[in-house]
């Protein structure tokens, strides 16, 4: 039903070196290596522009809500900036970027949110419906093979599974679409076409996401730094409210503190003798009438 694309092999290779000449051509400074003459604001903007709109498609295509796709292109972003330095020396900046964006559109604690505030309204495209039925992990499989054109073993290390894993997502993936659309083999054109409407026209410009991120790094600060001295604050009045040592108080003596020294408290009688419970005094005689008879005087004679 599907083919393996012809030159997969290389296809991240050659998508990293692609991405990179885009990069330095936005920048208009083709042949200059990035480390020494591309400041981290220009390249992470040139990024930005170059794989922003094709994220945004991706996770659309992936979660069919507009809202989640821009909100996951975002967030892939913030991370990015935050984690830059690693970025940059990463031979593959765009599928840094994508694997980000993937995982947070997949995540399953969207579900919680879709309670509270619904996605919005899905797509009426019956092929789309047929993609957005199958389990996460199958739809970024196939989006990743037969979208983008990446093989078993690059969706594998990009969804960090193994790549027999990978393969039955995509061997499942597969037969369920061409059951669902009734032997159609259209997936892999729809999608690529699907890809090609990327559009940046709505997306908020690079530098705000970049300033967007510093933000949200000084308020988590700000935040913990408030917790931590909040904590601090706690624990150093409690030890100063703490007595040191604590004094035995003396409680008033009763009878039934007089205890003899083998045993339990034991009650006295007005002599200063034991006082025996009623039913120790009854034991001889409930003895007697509980003995078969003979037994009194074998005892008796012992």
């Amino acid at each position: 039903m599907y083919g393996t694309p012809p030159g997969s092999g290389d296809v991240r290779g050659r998508a990293a070196r692609t991405s990179r000449r885009v990069i330095l051509r936005a920048l208009d400074m083709p042949g200059i290596p990035a480390a020494t003459a591309v400041t981290a604001q220009a390249a992470f903007d040139a990024l930005y522009v170059y794989a922003a709109p094709a994220l945004v498609q991706q996770t659309y295509l992936l979660t069919g809500s507009r809202r989640l796709a821009f909100e996951s292109t975002e967030h892939a972003f913030h991370q990015a900036w935050e984690c830059w330095p690693e970025v940059a020396r990463d031979p593959d900046p765009v599928g840094w970027v994508r694997e980000q964006a993937h995982e947070y559109a997949l995540s399953p604690w969207h579900r919680f949110r879709w309670l509270v505030t619904p996605p919005g309204p899905q797509p009426s495209d019956p092929v789309w419906q047929a993609f957005l039925a199958l389990r996460p992990l199958h739809r970024r499989a196939v989006l990743l093979c037969d979208g983008l054109g990446l093989s078993v073993g690059e969706a594998a290390a990009e969804t960090h599974a193994s790549t027999p894993a990978t393969r039955n997502r995509l061997v499942h993936a597969r037969a369920v679409l061409h059951e669902r659309l009734q032997g159609e083999d259209v997936p892999r054109q729809w999608i690529r076409q699907q890809l090609l409407q990327a559009q940046a026209s709505t997306l908020p410009q690079p530098w705000s996401v970049r300033d967007g991120s510093e933000r949200r790094v000084r308020a988590l600060t700000r935040t913990v730094a408030l917790v931590t001295a909040a904590l601090i604050g706690w624990i150093a009045v409690t030890v100063a409210t703490t007595p040191g040592h604590y004094e035995s108080v003396d409680r008033p003596r009763t009878t039934h503190d007089r205890t003899s020294p083998a045993g339990p408290p034991a009650a006295r009688s007005g002599d200063g003798g034991v006082r025996q419970h009623a039913c120790a005094a009854d034991a001889p005689s409930r003895f007697h009438r509980l003995a078969p008879p003979g037994c009194l005087g074998d005892v008796a004679g012992q």
